[in-house]
Parts: structure tokens; C-alpha cells; sequence
């Protein structure tokens, strides 16, 4: 029996726990006691799950080459040679033909390493790879980068019991987050912290976990966080709640941001939002007045046309209030020691006149090229490095690459590489993005399992999951902190499976491009990476396997200032300015609701929100693995009782959702924590026990929400080009035989 120290990936936790192992298989988990941040308790999707991930019989175990048509689900097993010798080949020939901008690259949620994706893109020399980061944490990297000069710490409640029994944080905000469903180690500090005194103020258009445990719980309309932020800036401002010294010494523009939180007094922004005036008042009363505060935006807000500039609304109430590095407030995550995520990245080899070529930088610059040289310029020069990634907030505009592949405009995108990400489900507008795929001249997809998006691919690479290789987490490099695990598994076992880590598989292809990639595995990587410590992978495992520096706090007072133009917290974005924005936020109707849209409201009359979290289940994933599943078997659409009832639907009852763009179908769960207008229907839904071959695709078309949302330019947002899914409208009616 082995025992090896593992990095638990099958969600955001990324828990280190102990893996029992015996002749290289697979027996137990336990808690790894000598950790400092203590893994969840009863994990269900470790405990019940990981097994049956690893060993499932559906997990793809050998290189897959397509032989019959796209999509016709006629495959042969190739050795990884061939698959390296004739991707290299082809991409070469594509390359010679249209360039290398022709090839564009999809990446998911952080199940690979983050960095060999845009390694790969740089060296081959495209600027085009993207993912859901523009809608997941990349808002929150990005604009907390241009107005505090570097990242604070995303989602991570640290431990902040003190000896004294008293809660850290006086005062927790959560918008659009139910860290219930997805952040568990911050839901065990809200809950403890409660019951120590902390306030805890709650916005979400739903009763959430959190709403029920909260003391203010704000049920807005979605997507109108923006004006509620405002409106809560406008009374803390107008009311002199603010931090008055820090606002004075260390923050720029709040003259500008005074005048234009007038524009969004209370009474005005009821109406807008739904919400009862006394609730707005209250809840910046109850925020500004509990310092030291803690807020943490959810995807509610990212998923929102208006969400980005929501995004800002909320750092500057931290700002305002003085809860900027400090205990118990949001802190800078302070510089990593280890080699920077950009070098692993090879930023400096995208030629710059490729990285003009990106698509989508010339009109949503703050996430592209353009906001990421413009911002890192101004924290290399301050910090001496450069914070964070071009994976994270320098990435092609996704929906705009799909149309591109279909077009040809501004020129041809003809391949495409998907690594740990399934397009076909979990990006907006699937019509669109099957019609791009399919009009593909190559498409490589490597992933665990045989996906939506794997069946119309022409090369399926099995690649190795958290158990199969080693790991070290440093929150793309944004972060001080940093931990490991060892590989716990063969990656390797001859006649089962043979399988490759996202870096070898990249690796392997691009060496036959000519590219340069000095690291033969992941452990040579992360002994590069540990360098500025001291220590080899090895020994770092075996002194612990983590690095946390003693937190500093209020580091602004000992560098003289934030990594910004005007070396303040920007409340008046200058970078904003720069880029050809509004430097403030500015709360817009989205295009389609009620208020904005009221005759497609006559036919659509209500409100969809998707893309809420919820377990057992994670992203697109796991819908194969029956531990798991048989937990939550159907997707699900959240009705309000007395809509339910209009429309003679019972719970439990097989419904259609339909919009403009399409319908699908799901089950009946009758919810009264949701307003009649609005209904709720689950994301990342597909059915791997339906066929694989086309028309069926895993059933990608039955129950998928992206079959609902939108994703044209002129509904992304201006900032980032996210694209809305909390905003559309849709009507519902009873399926008839189900």
C-alpha cells in the first residue's frame, strides 16, 4: 500500500487529500491532516465519484483518429506518434496556406495547467485562443488589475477565526454567489462568522442558501446589479459613510465618482431593480458601518450584459470603505516567488504584429491584447513581474472566433484545438458553434471523455486527470500562496490505457512544429517553477508541499502606492479611459427583457436566468458517472408555484423552454424563492448514454440552456464582450407525451 499526497480537481476546492493506493490502483481517500487548509468534509463527488471517474469504462484511454465523416462516429485507435506526426502536418499545411492566426483554441474551467494552451498559441503564432474566463473570473482578475494594480484574492476566504473567537470580517456581501453550491471553504467561514456576529447581506434574484442564512437578503431583477451598487455607492457617499482618510490619501477620481452616483439615488433604482427603497439604504448602511467588510461577486453578475462594469461598482464600495488590504477585508494577493505564469506562457514570442490579428481585440479591449499590455506595463514596472496570465485576460473574443470560423471575416480560421472544454455545451449559442466546428478543416479535442464536442472532432487525445499527474496550483500565478500534489496514478498501463498530460500532449505536437518547449514533463515544469524557492518539486512535496507567506496587510503603505497610472486605487479608471471607455460604471438595460423589449415580451414574457451552480454535479461534467448522476438524474427549470399554475404545469412535469433562438426541454421544480417573471433552468446538460453519432450527439440538443442564450456583438458586453445569460426571455409550456 502507497499513500501519496494528492490535488483534488473535480471542482474549485482544489483540496489536497491523501490517495491509498495499492499495485497502482485506486483504493481510498482520507483527509490529509498535515495540510493547512482542511479539505470538505464528506466530499460526495470525491468520495463516491472518483473511483468511477477514473476507472469508468467511457474514459478515453488510447488516441482516437475519425475515419468516417464528422460527426459520423467512426473512429480508429491510433499510437500518439501518429497523432503527433499528423496533427504537426496538417497544422503546418494550414499554417503555410492562411497563416498562422488560422488556428484558434478553445480552454475550460481550469482542468489543465492553464499555461500550455497559450504557450502552444504563441509559439505557432496565433493570438486566438479563448474560453469561459470571459465570463468567469476573468472580470474580476482584470478590473481589480487596472484599479488596485494587481489581483485580490479571488473566492478564497482564509482562515480568519482569531484566538479571541471573534470574525475577521464584520460583514460579508455576496452578490450573485451561493458559495453553498460552489465555494465551500467560503461558506464554512460565512457560517461560522454569523454565528460569531458577522452580518452577512445577501443579492440574487433567487432564495439561495446563502439568502436564507442571510440578515439582508436583496431579491433583484436580473441583471440590474450595476444600478443597485451605484445606488448603494450614492448613499455611502452622500451619507459619509465612506473611509474618509484612505479615500483622500490613496484613492483617484472620487469627485467624478460623486457626481455620478447622484445619478442613481435610491427611489430611482427601486424601481429599476425591483427592490423596495428601505432595502438599498439599509444594506449600504449595514455594509459600509461593519468594517472590516468582505464582498464577493458571483457569475450572477459576470453573466450580465452590464456585469463587468457591476464588477467595478463593487471594488470601489471596497474602496471607498477602507476595506482594501486589510484583515478581514480583500486583500492583494502580493507577488508569487515563483517563475511568473508569462514565461511559462511565452508571451514575448507572439510577434506583435500577430498579436494585431486577434479577433474581437479591436472592439472588447479590456480582456484581449490591448487592456492586457496596456495594464501589465504599469504592474511590471511597479512590482518588477507581471501578474497573472494572457489565459486568464488576454484571449481572443470566443463568440466572435465561432463566427469568424463560419465567415472567414476578417480572415480564415480553419483549425481549432479544444483542451479540457466542451464548446458544444458550455458556450453560448450552440447552433452557431456547431455549424463552426463542423466547417472546420482540422479540429483536435483533447479531453477525459468522448464529448459533444470530441464526436465532431477529427482527433480525440486522451489526456490525464488530477489523479494521473502531478499538480502545483498558484491561481495563475496571481497569488502568493502556492501548494502541490504528487501523481498518484500511472498515467500508463499497458493494454488498459496510455495517457498524456495536456503539457506533454501540446508538447508532443508542437516539437514537430520546431517550437520550443525545454520541459519534457510536468515535473520538470514545476521544478522550473519552484527555482526561486530553493527546491526541486521533489523536495518541496516533501517538506509539505506548500508555500504560504504570512500575510502582509496594507502593502500600499511600504510601496508608496498601488500599480496603477496615477498610483491610487482608480476609482476613475484611467485605463478604462485610455482603451475608450467610460473610466465609471454606468448601469444599461439589457437588450432583452421586459423593459427594454416589451413586444418580444408578449411572446416571451418571462425572464431565464442559467448558469447557477449546483452539486453533485460540476460544469458540464460528470453526467456519466451514475454515483453521481442518480444524486440529480434530470435537468431541472426552477418555476415559481403561481406561474406553474397559470400555465397548468404540475412539479415534476417534462416542460419546453423556448426562446428566439431555440427550445429545450426540462423538468419541473416548483420554487417559490423565485419571482413569477423569472425561472431558473440548470446549464451543462447532455446525456452521454445516447449516441454519440449525429443527429444525436449525446443528446446535445434535448436539454442544453445554450441552446436558449445569445451571443451576438451587440449584446456582449462593451468592456469584455461577455455574453448575457442571465437575461433572456423565454416562455414555457407543458411537453405533451413526456
Amino acid at each position: 500500500m502507497e499513500v501519496k499526497k494528492v490535488v483534488c480537481n473535480l471542482c474549485k476546492g482544489r483540496c489536497r487529500v491523501l490517495l491509498h493506493t495499492q499495485n497502482g490502483r485506486l483504493v481510498k481517500f482520507e483527509e490529509d491532516t498535515s495540510f493547512p487548509i482542511p479539505a470538505r468534509k464528506g466530499c460526495v463527488r470525491l468520495l463516491a465519484g472518483a473511483q468511477e471517474f477514473m476507472y469508468h469504462p467511457d474514459r478515453l484511454s488510447f488516441p482516437l483518429k475519425r475515419t468516417g465523416e464528422r460527426g459520423e462516429g467512426k473512429w480508429q485507435v491510433i499510437s500518439w506518434e501518429q497523432a503527433f506526426d499528423e496533427i504537426a502536418e496538417r497544422l503546418q499545411q494550414l499554417k503555410d496556406k492562411y497563416g498562422a492566426e488560422t488556428l484558434a483554441m478553445t480552454h475550460g474551467t481550469g482542468r489543465n495547467l492553464e499555461f500550455e494552451c497559450v504557450r502552444f498559441a504563441n509559439l505557432f503564432g496565433t493570438p486566438n485562443h479563448c474560453g469561459p474566463t470571459t465570463i468567469c473570473y476573468g472580470p474580476q482578475v482584470v478590473m481589480t488589475q487596472a484599479m488596485f494594480g494587481w489581483s485580490l484574492r479571488f473566492k478564497s476566504v482564509p482562515r480568519q477565526i482569531s484566538e479571541r473567537r471573534e470574525a475577521a470580517s464584520r460583514c460579508f456581501f455576496l452578490i450573485g454567489f451561493n458559495p453553498a453550491q460552489s465555494y465551500h471553504r467560503v461558506w464554512d467561514e460565512v457560517r461560522e462568522s454569523k454565528k460569531l456576529g458577522a452580518k452577512v447581506i445577501v443579492v440574487d434574484p433567487r432564495r439561495t442558501e446563502a439568502a436564507e442564512l442571510a440578515d439582508l437578503w436583496l431579491q433583484l431583477r436580473p441583471g440590474t446589479d450595476t444600478a443597485l451598487l451605484m445606488s448603494m455607492i450614492n448613499v455611502i457617499i452622500e451619507e459619509g459613510l465612506y473611509d474618509r482618510e484612505f479615500v483622500e490619501n490613496w484613492c483617484h477620481g472620487f469627485d467624478k465618482l460623486r457626481e455620478r452616483a447622484r445619478e442613481y439615488p435610491p427611489d430611482k433604482v427601486a424601481e429599476i431593480a425591483w427592490l423596495p427603497v428601505d432595502k438599498i439604504r439599509e444594506a449600504a448602511r449595514m455594509y459600509a458601518t461593519n468594517r472590516p467588510a468582505y464582498s464577493i461577486h458571483g457569475m450572477g453578475v459576470e453573466h450580465t450584459q452590464n456585469g463587468v462594469e457591476g464588477v467595478q461598482a463593487r471594488l470601489i464600495l471596497t474602496a471607498i470603505t477602507g476595506n482594501v488590504d486589510v484583515e478581514g477585508g480583500e486583500c492583494l494577493t502580493g507577488q508569487s516567488k515563483l517563475a511568473p505564469h508569462s514565461e511559462l506562457e511565452a508571451d514575448h514570442m507572439l510577434p506583435p504584429e500577430q498579436g494585431k490579428k486577434q479577433i474581437g481585440a479591436n472592439r472588447f479591449r479590456l480582456m484581449s491584447l490591448p487592456g492586457y499590455e496596456l495594464i501589465q506595463e504599469h504592474i511590471k514596472r511597479f512590482w518588477g513581474q507581471e501578474c497573472g496570465s494572457m489565459r486568464s485576460t488576454g484571449f481572443a473574443h470566443a463568440p466572435s472566433v465561432f463566427r469568424t470560423m463560419i465567415t472567414s471575416e476578417p480572415y480564415p480560421v480553419r483549425a481549432c484545438i479544444t483542451v479540457s472544454s466542451n464548446p458544444m455545451i458550455t458556450a453560448a449559442d450552440t447552433k452557431l458553434v456547431y455549424k463552426a466546428l463542423k466547417s472546420l478543416d482540422l479540429y483536435v479535442v483533447l479531453d477525459y471523455f468522448p464529448t459533444p464536442s470530441a464526436e465532431l472532432a477529427d482527433y480525440v487525445l486522451p489526456i490525464t486527470s488530477w489523479l494521473e499527474r502531478p499538480w502545483l496550483w498558484n491561481q495563475m500565478g496571481i497569488d502568493s500562496a502556492a501548494w502541490g500534489g504528487e501523481q498518484g496514478l500511472p498515467n500508463v498501463v499497458p493494454g488498459e490505457y496510455d495517457r498524456k498530460s495536456d503539457w506533454e500532449a501540446l508538447r508532443g505536437i508542437g516539437i514537430r512544429l520546431g517550437q520550443d518547449w525545454p520541459w519534457e514533463n510536468l515535473e520538470q515544469v514545476f521544478d522550473y517553477r519552484l527555482k526561486p524557492l530553493g527546491v526541486t518539486f521533489k523536495e518541496f512535496m516533501a517538506q509539505g508541499g506548500y508555500h504560504f507567506p504570512a500575510p502582509e496587510f496594507k502593502k500600499y503603505q511600504r510601496m508608496g502606492g498601488f500599480a496603477t497610472p496615477t498610483g491610487k486605487v482608480e476609482l476613475y479608471s484611467t485605463i478604462l479611459e485610455k482603451l475608450g471607455y467610460d473610466p465609471l460604471p454606468r448601469y444599461e438595460e439589457t437588450f432583452e427583457n421586459p423593459i427594454a423589449a416589451p413586444e418580444l415580451a408578449k411572446d416571451y414574457p418571462l425572464m431565464l436566468i442559467t448558469g447557477g451552480r449546483f452539486e453533485p454535479l460540476f460544469h458540464s461534467e460528470f453526467r456519466q458517472i451514475d454515483s453521481l448522476r442518480s444524486r440529480h438524474p434530470d435537468p431541472l427549470v426552477q418555476i415559481n408555484p403561481e406561474t406553474a399554475a397559470n400555465l397548468d404545469i404540475n412539479d415534476g412535469d417534462w416542460v419546453w423552454i423556448e426562446t428566439q433562438r431555440g427550445r429545450i426541454r426540462m423538468k419541473c421544480k416548483l420554487f417559490s424563492g423565485i419571482e413569477p417573471m423569472v425561472v431558473n433552468a440548470e446549464h451543462g446538460w447532455w446525456f452521454p448514454e445516447l449516441p454519440g453519432e449525429e443527429p444525436w450527439l449525446h443528446g446535445v440538443w434535448e436539454s442544453n440552456a445554450n441552446v436558449l442564450t445569445e451571443d451576438e456583438l451587440d449584446a456582449c458586453n462593451k468592456l469584455t464582450g461577455g455574453w448575457p445569460l442571465k437575461t433572456a426571455l423565454c416562455r414555457i409550456y407543458k411537453c405533451k407525451g413526456y
